[in-house]
């Protein structure tokens, strides 16, 4: 293979044009796997988007709500640290 090729991760990692649509895909990984980083919450919590690296979780109820208001750093660094970068900064809980 000639040497002028490069892998897609190289691209996406070092062409600041694309830095946007990596954003976008990051956001969206994040949304996808939030049920495999957190089986635990597959019945009562349901990822909605990430926004200007705020997750968006709908949860069942308030008593739900409220406990992972308590939990929200964890979550907030299980999810960075599951992508190797920082993705989430705050999450906004919608009952």
């Amino acid at each position: 293979m000639p040497d002028s090729f490069k892998s897609l991760k190289e691209v996406f990692d070092k062409e600041p044009r694309l830095k946007g649509l990596k954003n976008i895909i990051n956001a969206y990984s994040v949304v996808a796997d939030f049920h495999i980083i957190f089986p635990e919450f597959n019945k009562m919590v349901v990822p909605v988007k990430v926004e200007k690296k705020r997750l968006f979780l709908t949860v069942e109820n308030s008593i739900w709500r409220n406990e992972l208001k308590f939990k929200e750093k964890e979550i907030i660094e299980k999810i960075n640290n599951h992508f190797k970068i920082e993705i989430i900064k705050w999450i906004k809980f919608i009952s």
